[in-house]
């Protein structure tokens, strides 16, 4: 579980960093449908996370994030997997609504096919 949460924290400040989401009033937020992780080794206290992330796929309403966790500033994963976030309404949280143009352009700016 905690490489899940590595996995929210650098999507979530990849969103709030380039402005692309605001946790108070963004008209969408985006509802995770689909996650994945594979380990591959250890992390542990007191090691230090490096976390890297790339934008695999940018959908009409969705958007398909890779991350992968590394130990310290090592070459090797720890973990690697990916996110689906389908955004939707905030007020419904019912429907998908398509992407906003600014989250469109960060996601696309990243993005590694």
């Amino acid at each position: 579980m905690t490489y899940y949460s590595y996995f929210d924290t650098v999507v979530a400040r990849f969103l709030l960093g380039t402005g692309a989401i605001n946790l108070v009033d963004s008209p969408v937020i985006g509802v995770v449908v689909e996650t994945q992780c594979r380990f591959h080794a250890p992390i542990a206290f007191p090691d230090a996370v490096t976390a890297g992330l790339r934008v695999e796929r940018v959908g009409t309403t969705s958007i398909r994030y890779g991350i992968g966790i590394f130990r310290e500033a090592g070459q090797q994963v720890s973990a690697e997997g990916h996110f689906v976030h389908v955004y939707v309404d905030r007020a419904t949280q019912r429907r998908p609504t398509p992407l906003p143009d600014v989250l469109q352009q960060a996601a696309t700016a990243i993005l590694v096919p």
